[in-house]
């Protein structure tokens, strides 16, 4: 049996021929096994197509600046396993999750054996670690879609959808509505569903009326609006507060922090206001727009993968315009629509850097591929790289002080510039 925690990752990754397989078959036969205690006196489920690691960030700052006892099961990680797996702030250490699985391994392999994918395996181990700390909440992101997702095991008491838009299309449907339908199973009969969009999918609020789950929408039962003095408010019927500006940056964060709030709301429980300012002013979140400056050049870091996250990227670019060129180092796995990222950007970039990800597993691609999906799009005249960190460092020998660089297309890509750039800022 593996020792270390590497050992596990390793033999994990091997436990089932695909790396994506929907269902929750397989996870609920080990859950059954494990005897899977809830994972904390109150859950909240966080699915949607962007926006998913900033509102859990929100709740989880929020809610450990009310004092409360939090676990966070996020994915995927930028550097280290460990990420995923938080309790009060703090990354599970490798003795911990090679104890949880262990668990989930001997429950699995019980005859018959089952084949867990790398998500369910983790998604177990998680829930099995919570189980056994006993959490006043766990907050739960999705990892894709959300009806056959790992995480929808658990009955949350809150469901949160951030955003519903092109993505994952092989495995959730072509358009917004079937995507919606697919994102919406993770809402519980009578559990209120908090909706970050004005105008979600209507295959999202009959899913919502179907099981009697009440709709808590942006726009109609929670509002939030900037303040001319600075700040904003978030404000619902006999309630409102007065916040400052995110720390994350972008426009979209607020949104972000406002569907935090709603659905900490929504718990019945109460949130102090002080602790409400707090988490919205404290939460942190590596590689959401994360400004480093190198040698008087900006680099902006951003996971952003598909065209709805990179629209909202050029609007930011727009915004916070630099005196110099922007260069962008663009790097996406083959499942991505990169020429809808590149549209979207185009506007907003001046040359592009592609590079490849030979090492992002079997949804990678070497950079003479990715080259070739991108031939007719504004990024065909851009130089061509075999990894991110030289097409990073060729961005960078041709900047000049006042540029900006920006790097995006997927965690993979924003670990691999963050680990170039580690000690030359």
């Amino acid at each position: 049996m593996p020792r270390t925690l590497a050992d596990w990752l390793g033999h994990i990754e091997r436990q089932h021929p695909r790396e994506i397989e929907m269902g929750l078959e397989r996870a609920r036969a080990v859950a059954g096994r494990l005897r899977l205690a809830p994972p904390a006196r109150r859950v909240i489920s966080v699915a949607g197509t962007n926006g998913k690691g900033s509102t859990v960030a929100f709740i989880e700052a929020i809610a450990r600046a009310a004092g409360w006892h939090v676990g966070t099961y996020t994915s995927p990680h930028l550097f280290e396993y460990n990420e995923r797996v938080r309790v009060d702030g703090r990354p599970a250490t490798d003795d911990a999750l090679a104890a949880a699985f262990a668990a989930v391994e001997a429950a699995r392999t019980v005859e018959p054996p089952v084949p867990l994918t790398y998500f369910e395996f983790g998604t177990l181990a998680a829930l099995w670690l919570f189980a056994r700390q006993r959490l006043d909440l766990a907050i739960l992101e999705v990892g894709l879609g959300g009806r056959l997702d790992a995480v929808n095991l658990v009955d949350a008491d809150v469901a949160v959808i951030t955003t519903v838009d092109l993505d994952h299309q092989d495995w959730l449907g072509a358009d917004r509505e079937a995507i919606g339908r697919e994102k919406a199973g993770i809402a519980r009969p009578w559990k209120p569903l908090v909706l970050g969009e004005d105008d979600p999918p209507s295959s999202v609020l009959g899913h919502a009326y179907a099981i009697g789950a009440p709709a808590i929408r942006a726009g109609s039962d929670f509002m939030f609006e900037r303040l001319a003095g600075g700040g904003w408010r978030w404000r619902e019927v006999g309630y409102a507060i007065d916040l400052p500006e995110p720390q994350l940056a972008g426009a979209e964060q607020r949104r972000n922090a406002a569907a935090a709030i709603a659905a900490l709301r929504a718990l019945r429980r109460s949130v102090p206001r002080a602790a409400i300012v707090q988490g919205v002013a404290s939460a942190a979140l590596p590689a959401r727009l994360q400004r480093l400056h190198v040698d008087g050049v900006e680099v902006v870091i951003d996971v952003g993968h598909n065209p709805q996250a990179a629209r909202t990227l050029a609007d930011w670019l727009r915004a916070a315009p630099v005196p110099g060129r922007t260069r962008a180092v663009y790097a996406a796995l083959a499942d991505k629509d990169a020429p809808g990222v590149v549209a979207a950007l185009q506007d907003a970039v001046d040359a592009w850097y592609l590079a490849g990800l030979p090492d992002a597993g079997p949804r990678g691609q070497e950079s003479a591929a990715f080259a070739v999906r991108l031939a007719g799009s504004a990024a065909a005249g851009g130089s061509v790289h075999a990894t991110v960190a030289a097409a990073l460092a060729a961005a960078l020998a041709e900047a000049s002080p006042g540029d900006r660089v920006l790097v995006a297309g997927s965690f993979h890509t924003a670990a691999a510039a963050l680990a170039a750039l580690h000690g030359r800022h």
